[in-house]
């Protein structure tokens, strides 16, 4: 599974709309309403590296009122949840 964290500068007055639009794309599991530089934080999910191609500029850039995005892919993914389950290994309950 290849994780792309994208920044989203969006037309202000139209920031839900297309929050609940990008929110609604295949490849899409999460978006943000966020303060700051950017209006939208989206987390693309996608199976191979070629796929985040039609997620991203083929779908969420085409969105009425996406302005620009700005795309980091992550290499390795960490979180709380991923550490309990690996201390938990072997462990009874």
């Amino acid at each position: 599974m290849i994780t792309a964290i994208v920044l989203i500068k969006t037309s202000v007055d139209r920031i839900p709309e297309i929050a609940e639009s990008i929110a609604a794309l295949d490849g899409v599991s999460e978006v943000f309403s966020v303060t700051g530089t950017y209006d939208l934080i989206a987390m693309v999910r996608v199976a191979k590296h070629d796929d985040l191609a039609d997620v991203i500029p083929g779908r969420i850039s085409k969105i009425k009122g996406v302005e620009a995005t700005d795309t980091h892919v992550a290499f390795r993914t960490y979180s709380q949840h991923d550490l309990e389950a690996a201390f938990a290994i072997g462990l009874d309950a």
